[in-house]
């Protein structure tokens, strides 16, 4: 799931503020402590590669975040993409991989514990 800046509705619009909020976007039930990340891709890189050996060959844990700049590409357990661009707000749930479209920065929420298994296996693959 993602949404454009301009597609959050407005709930406060005042001289010098203006706040937007979307509901429902995501569910962080039995997760605990969350971590906050920023990550940077290259043009081209996809990650699907690191994530064999985990469960379905995916990343299991949720992430909600925002394209800080460029383009990045989810893709989803059941074949599905979405392509979020700068600018976007976004929700992956697990059972994905990510593809950069270009160069991108993400900022990421994420829970701690699930995404620190994750990131050790991907440097784990790179060891290798």
């Amino acid at each position: 799931m993602h949404i454009s800046k301009e597609a959050i509705p407005v709930r406060l619009d005042v001289p010098g503020a203006v706040a937007r909020q979307q509901t429902d976007f995501g569910d962080v039930t039995g997760f605990g402590k969350m971590g906050a990340e920023y990550f940077s891709f290259g043009s081209g890189t996809d990650i699907t590669e690191l994530l064999h050996g985990l469960e379905g060959d995916s990343c299991q844990c949720p992430h909600w975040g925002y394209v800080v700049k460029g383009a990045i590409t989810a893709l989803f357990a059941d074949h599905s993409e979405e392509t979020s661009k700068e600018g976007d707000l976004f929700y992956w749930p697990p059972g994905h991989s990510v593809r950069a479209e270009e160069d991108t920065d993400i900022v990421m929420f994420s829970p701690q514990h699930e995404h620190s298994l994750v990131i050790d296996h991907i440097k784990h693959k790179l060891a290798m």
